[in-house]
C-alpha cells in the first residue's frame, strides 16, 4: 500500500472499525487493507434481498446531512427513527466511529464531509450491487426499489423520469413501487412502467369505477380494480418469496390529483390483510415481504395491525435506520426496515429459510461511501451520456455559500430559508410558504451553487409560484393543517412531509396539542407585530396541489434572488419556538 496521508490514515482506521455493530448484522467477508473492500459482506442463509429507496434521481454522489430534528411523540417517542444527533450515537453504541457517525447522524457533519466526501452515486451502487449479487448467487438475490426514484433532479424532470428508468434497468432492479413517480401524467407513468424491466407493484392503487365503466382508464385487473399488479412471487434458489407492493397512500392529497385523475390511493390495511392471507393460503410462500412507501411510523403501525408479513422494506420518510426493527402483532413479529435517501444507503437482508419458514436473518444498512467504492464503468458511462445534453445548463454557476445548505428536518432548513427569502424578495411579499419536502441534497461551505444544486431542491412537475392575499386566520389554518399531518397521534393520518417552511413570520408550535391548538404567537419578523386574524397579508409560495399557479417556476425565482445576492453568508434560519419537547431525543 502506498504511504497514507494523516487524513487518509485516520479515516482508514474509521472504516476498518465500521463493521456493523448492530443486532443480527452481517460480518465482513474480508479483512484486507484495501479500503474499497469494506462493503463486502459475508453471505448468510439462502435468500438475499437488497433494498434502496428515495434516491430522488440523484445519479451522482451527493452530500446529505441527516436531520437534527426528527420528533416522535406518543407511541413513537424515543423510538427509531425519532432519535437524532449524539443521542442516536449513544442509542446504537457507535459514538466515535467516524464512518458510522457520518453516515447515520448530523454530528460533526461538516468535518466528516470534508474528510470523507460525498455519499451515494449510481455507479458506486452498481459496483456494490453486482458484487453482493454475484457473491451470493444471482438466482437467490433480488434488488428492490422503494420509490421516489424518478423525481428530484433536472434530468429526471427534462426526461420525464426516463433517465431513472434507464438507470434502474442498468442497476438490475427487480421490483419497484412508487410515490413521486405519480407526479407525472398517467400516460407518462404507464409508458415508463412499460420501459421498466422491474415489476411495478401496488396493492393500494385502484382505478375509479366510472373510469373503468367509461373506458377512460385500464386496470391491471378489472375484477379487483387494481391499477397495477398487487404482488409477485419470486423463485429464489429453492425458496419462494412473495413481494407485495404498497404505494404512498396519500399521493392524491400530498400531490396533484389532476395528473392522475382516474386513480385512487389509500392505506388499504384491510385489503393488505386479505391479500397477505390469500397469498399465504394459495401461493404457500416461504416468506412474505412488503415493499412499502408508507413512511416509517406508518409501516410500524401496519406491522401491528396486519399479521403474516415477515419484513416491511419501507421508504418515504428518508430514515436511515441501522436495524431491522421488530414490531409485535397478534400472530408474531414483523420487522420494519428503511434505507434512507439519495442513494446514501443500501439495505442488505439475508434470510435463512428452512422448511418453509425464516429460521434467522442478517441485516445491514450499508452506507455507500463514494470515496471508497470504485465506479462501475457501464453505469458511469450511462450517467455521463444521459447528462450530456444538459451539462452546460446543469453546471452553470449561480452563487457561492459559506453556510451549509440543507433541507431535511421537521422544521426549516437553510435551503428552505433561501427559497422563502427568494419568494419574499422577488414577489414583494410579506410572508412566504414553502412545502416541507424531504427531498433535496446538501451544499457545503465554500462550494459553488450550481443550477444542478438548485434543481435538487425544486425540480418537479408543479413548480409554479404564486402571490396572493391571505388573512392571518387563513395562515394559521394552513400551519395547523400541516402540523396535524406531521404530528397526528395516529400514523395512518400523517399525510404529508415535514412542516411547511415559512419566511417573514415567527410562531410558536406545541406538537403535542390538539388539532387547531398547536400554533400560536404568530408575528411578522420585520416589525414584531402579531398577525391579525382578519387582516390580509401578501403571501408568496409555490407547488400548489389543487390547481396550477400562475407564476414562473420556483427555480427561476430562486435563481433571480441568488444572482442578486451572489454569496450566502450569516444566513438566519427562521425556526419556530417549539414547546412541549423537553428531553425529547428527536431534537439536538
Amino acid at each position: 500500500m502506498s504511504k497514507l496521508s494523516r487524513r487518509e490514515f485516520v479515516y482508514m482506521m474509521a472504516v476498518l472499525g465500521a463493521a456493523p455493530v448492530f443486532a443480527n448484522s452481517h460480518g465482513r467477508m474480508t479483512n484486507t487493507d484495501k479500503l474499497e473492500d469494506y462493503y463486502k459482506l459475508k453471505p448468510h442463509g439462502n435468500v438475499r434481498l437488497m433494498h434502496m429507496t428515495d434516491s430522488h434521481a440523484q445519479l451522482l454522489p451527493v452530500y446529505f446531512r441527516e436531520p437534527s430534528v426528527n420528533l416522535g411523540f406518543h407511541g413513537n417517542y424515543g423510538k427509531p427513527p425519532h432519535i437524532v444527533g449524539d443521542k442516536l450515537l449513544d442509542y446504537y453504541g457507535i459514538k466515535g466511529d467516524k464512518r458510522l457517525e457520518y453516515a447515520y447522524s448530523c454530528v460533526n457533519f461538516e468535518k466528516h464531509a470534508k474528510a470523507m466526501g460525498r455519499t451515494g452515486g449510481f455507479a458506486q451502487i452498481k459496483t456494490v450491487v453486482d458484487f453482493l449479487k454475484n457473491n451470493f448467487g444471482a438466482d437467490k438475490t433480488l434488488l428492490l426499489d422503494g420509490g421516489d426514484t424518478w423525481q428530484g433532479s433536472a434530468t429526471a424532470l427534462y426526461t420525464r423520469g426516463k433517465d431513472m428508468v434507464g438507470a434502474m434497468n442498468n442497476l438490475g432492479v427487480d421490483v419497484a413501487v412508487g410515490h413521486w413517480e405519480f407526479t407525472y401524467k398517467a400516460e407518462e407513468i404507464l409508458e415508463n412502467v412499460k420501459l421498466l424491466d422491474a415489476e411495478f407493484l401496488a396493492q393500494n392503487v385502484m382505478v375509479k369505477e366510472d373510469a373503468l365503466m367509461e373506458g377512460t382508464a385500464e386496470a391491471y385487473d378489472e375484477d379487483t380494480g387494481h391499477a397495477f399488479k398487487p404482488y409477485t412471487i419470486k423463485k429464489m434458489g429453492n425458496a419462494r418469496v412473495a413481494i407485495i407492493g404498497q404505494a404512498f397512500p396519500y399521493t392524491t392529497i400530498a400531490n396533484p390529483q389532476r395528473f392522475i385523475p382516474d386513480w385512487t390511493f389509500s392505506i388499504n390495511d384491510d385489503g393488505m390483510q386479505e391479500l397477505v392471507d390469500e397469498v399465504r393460503e394459495e401461493e404457500k410462500p416461504d416468506a412474505v415481504i412488503v415493499l412499502s412507501h408508507n413512511g416509517y411510523d406508518t409501516d410500524k403501525k401496519m406491522a401491528e395491525v396486519v399479521t403474516g408479513i415477515d419484513f416491511i422494506m419501507g421508504g418515504h420518510t428518508h430514515d436511515g435506520v441501522p436495524e431491522a426493527y421488530p414490531v409485535k402483532n397478534e400472530a408474531g413479529t414483523t420487522y420494519v426496515c428503511n434505507a434512507g435517501s439519495n442513494g446514501k444507503f443500501l439495505n442488505v437482508l439475508d434470510l435463512n429459510i428452512q422448511n418453509g419458514k425464516i429460521k434467522d436473518f442478517k441485516f445491514t444498512l450499508l452506507p455507500i461511501f463514494s470515496d471508497l467504492i470504485p465506479e462501475e464503468p457501464g453505469m458511469k458511462k450511462y450517467i455521463q451520456d444521459v447528462r450530456a445534453p444538459f451539462l452546460k445548463e446543469l453546471t452553470r454557476e449561480i452563487a457561492t455559500t459559506e453556510n451549509t445548505l440543507f433541507r431535511r428536518g421537521n422544521f426549516n432548513g437553510s435551503w428552505d430559508q433561501i427559497i422563502c427569502d427568494a419568494l419574499i424578495d422577488v414577489k414583494g411579499a410579506d410572508i412566504s410558504l414553502s412545502p416541507g419536502f424531504r427531498w433535496g441534497t446538501s451544499v457545503m461551505p465554500g462550494q459553488t451553487i450550481t443550477f444542478d444544486d438548485l434543481m435538487t431542491q425544486t425540480a418537479m412537475t408543479y413548480p409554479e409560484t404564486y402571490a396572493r392575499d391571505i388573512t392571518g386566520e387563513g395562515i394559521k389554518a394552513i400551519l395547523e393543517d400541516v402540523a396535524d399531518n406531521l404530528f397526528n397521534e395516529d400514523p395512518f393520518y400523517q399525510q404529508g412531509g415535514d412542516m411547511v417552511r415559512t419566511g417573514g413570520i415567527s410562531y410558536r408550535i406545541n406538537p403535542t396539542a390538539k388539532m387547531g391548538e398547536r400554533i400560536s404567537n404568530m408575528t411578522l419578523t420585520k416589525n414584531g407585530k402579531k398577525l391579525e386574524a382578519s387582516k390580509s397579508y401578501k403571501v408568496a409560495g409555490w407547488s400548489t396541489v389543487g390547481s396550477k399557479s400562475p407564476g414562473e417556476p420556483v427555480w427561476e425565482t430562486v435563481e433571480t434572488y441568488l444572482k442578486n445576492v451572489k454569496h450566502i453568508a450569516n444566513l438566519k434560519v427562521d425556526t419556530p419556538d417549539i414547546v412541549g419537547i423537553k428531553g425529547n431525543p428527536g431534537i439536538v
